[in-house]
């Protein structure tokens, strides 16, 4: 059976050397997140921290840090819950090894959650300036709920049945927010909270919110799930746990985890709204302040022994990366079964999720013809933008399994290459302009909104890359150096961005018509403009980090010998990608490096994490 609350989970790590203890003082302004970070870089174990400044809760963190964790974690229900992932996938499984699914039937048994008369969270209450004051980086606009578990009920249902579970972000204090009475709720555009919200705005009520922290670690996982709305996370995180999650409902209220660390209650009125930000995100940027839902708290509840657990996010991988790869182990076999004609989907967690969605499908619409070209790569691809959490992808490159049965979307430069050495630019690009894009993704023409491309490629090699720049190979001037950085991919050296939010650069312009124009240019099909080549030419996860989280497809490709015709865009040369930071970009994450200091000889020899952080 799985873990009942987060102390029993601890006591098991720390029993088997998966947990650390940390008696000297930490701040959770910023230290602890350094700390955090430090621990999940070197795969190190969980960190409890016993002595937090100014907060007599202690603090967990690095709790999800490596996938050998979160699997021991989860070890008593993980086999029943992939067994019921591959019954989805392939239901006739069920019949040729009907051992193999035993534990199926008891595991649904746990989906609907127990209600209880009281629990462990009804011991005490607090205030919210006595909760753990967590901030992850120098400019956080306030200390921060980082691994919150917010839940929700439609206000037309009532219930468990459609009840959302999310993971939002959720700040407790800020120059806007009345003390110990209001927090800031952030939450994304696509996320399962907003049908609730709107529904309670259309009938003028509030809405009830509760935010878990803490209880039984299935709850965090299933309030990261990426379940299809009307799935609720609850029955899921019921299967994971490998029990029914028991939920204390007062009367005339949302009900409350009983094994819950913390429980902070409160409502959102109709069209409350307040700066929320700035916060250092998980693209390796500050999401800015902006107006987001407000909420009232009308009570801050814990149990007896509450723990605080935590993680920070920045560029990635950080410890959500392990979440991530965990998620996609349990689902990646039902992506077949969710979207027909895609075999395998990889959300680049190097180019910050969203950004870049690579994937692999089928071409069969022509079979006879004799060139095979792009057709149901682009159904699939649009399918792939019409729903789930892949629908908030900004650069969707999709190619036929057909054209390489070696073909994968998490072999990055295998992948690349082969679309690369495939692609017709004059026609495999295709643009979706204005639409909506992810809130935290500030490479758009305004807040949730931006711009997508679909980059298919099937068919035999068009070309063969090459690995050298043309002998005769100049830029135009303020471009600087210039270097390939992988076979067919070209990475030049930019001047400072100066143009306006969206608008095309006339300095790329003129970069891409001389491109067009230089001879030799047939094998490297992709150019990228940054602002230091050499950092971004480091290695794969720069390269990706820099490309896809920088730029704006509609505004930022431009192309050597580029046309418009019939609403189509293309061009005969090279692809051109302005991946430089912009004056309207979001600043990134720098570390504090006073803190920095004090982390490090925390790490020295002789100090109290020597060998536990790097």
């Amino acid at each position: 059976m799985g873990y009942v609350n987060l102390s029993e989970c601890l006591r098991e790590l720390e029993a088997t050397r998966r947990l650390v203890r940390l008696r000297e003082p930490v701040d959770a302004n910023i230290e602890a997140g350094v700390i955090q970070r430090r621990a999940y870089r070197k795969g190190g174990p969980a960190i409890l921290f016993e002595n937090v400044k100014g907060c007599t809760f202690p603090m967990v963190g690095n709790l999800f840090g490596t996938s050998e964790r979160i699997r021991y974690i989860f070890r008593d229900t993980l086999r029943s819950l992939e067994a019921l992932m591959s019954l989805k996938a392939d239901p006739a499984a069920l019949l040729k090894k009907p051992l193999r699914f035993s534990g199926v039937p008891l595991a649904l048994l746990h989906t609907m959650p127990k209600t209880v008369s009281t629990g462990p969270i009804m011991a005490r209450t607090t205030r919210l300036s006595e909760l753990p004051q967590l901030r992850s980086w120098p400019m956080d606009g306030g200390a921060y709920v980082t691994l919150p578990q917010v839940y929700t009920e439609d206000p037309d249902a009532p219930g468990y049945a459609r009840s959302n579970l999310g993971m939002y972000r959720v700040q407790l204090s800020g120059e806007t927010f009345a003390p110990d009475r209001e927090v800031g709720l952030h939450y994304q555009i696509h996320r399962g909270i907003g049908p609730h919200h709107a529904a309670a705005i259309r009938r003028g009520e509030r809405l009830p919110v509760n935010v878990f922290v803490g209880g039984p670690p299935a709850m965090t996982l299933a309030a990261v799930m990426p379940l299809p709305e009307g799935m609720p996370e609850i029955f899921f995180a019921g299967v994971l746990g490998g029990r029914r999650v028991r939920m204390v409902r007062p009367e005339g209220g949302l009900p409350v985890l009983a094994e819950a660390d913390f429980c902070i209650q409160g409502y959102i009125e109709p069209h409350a709204v307040k700066p929320e930000g700035p916060f250092g995100d998980h693209l390796g940027y500050y999401s800015l302040a902006h107006d987001f839902p407000v909420m009232t708290v009308t009570r801050v509840l814990h149990r007896e022994n509450a723990v605080w657990p935590f993680t920070t996010v920045g560029r990635p991988p950080q410890e959500d990366t392990v979440f991530g790869e965990f998620i996609h182990d349990l689902t990646g076999a039902l992506v077949p079964t969710v979207f027909s004609g895609v075999r395998e989907v990889h959300a680049v967690d190097a180019a910050g999720v969203h950004p870049l969605l690579l994937a692999v499908g089928s071409e069969r619409y022509v079979p006879y013809a004799a060139e095979r070209q792009p057709q149901e790569l682009l159904t699939s691809a649009c399918a792939l933008l019409g729903t789930t959490q892949t629908s908030l992808s900004k650069y969707v490159i999709i190619a036929a399994a057909e054209d390489s049965g070696l073909l994968s979307a998490h072999k990055i430069p295998h992948f690349l290459a082969h679309v690369l050495e495939r692609i017709d630019l004059s026609r495999d690009l295709h643009f979706l302009t204005r639409t909506t894009m992810d809130t935290l993704d500030y490479s758009g023409i305004s807040l949730n909104q931006g711009s997508k491309v679909i980059i298919a490629a099937a068919g035999a090699p068009r070309r063969e890359l090459s690995s050298e720049l043309p002998r005769d190979f100049a830029l135009p001037e303020p471009f600087g150096e210039a270097r390939v950085f992988s076979a067919g991919i070209v990475i030049v050296q930019g001047p400072p961005h100066g143009a306006g939010r969206d608008r095309h650069d006339p300095r790329l312009q003129s970069l891409a018509k001389a491109l067009g124009e230089t001879s030799g240019m047939e094998g490297l099909p992709l150019v990228v403009v940054c602002d230091d080549a050499a950092f971004t030419a480091a290695d794969w996860d720069n390269f990706l980090w820099v490309t896809f989280t920088r730029s704006d497809p509609a505004t930022d490709i431009y192309g050597g010998k580029s046309f418009t015709h019939c609403k189509h865009w293309g061009c005969a040369g090279p692809l051109v990608i302005d991946a430089r930071l912009k004056t309207y970009h979001a600043p990134p994450l720098d570390p504090d490096p006073v803190v920095e200091a004090r982390v490090d000889a925390l790490a020295a020899p002789g100090g109290a994490l020597h060998g536990v952080i790097d």
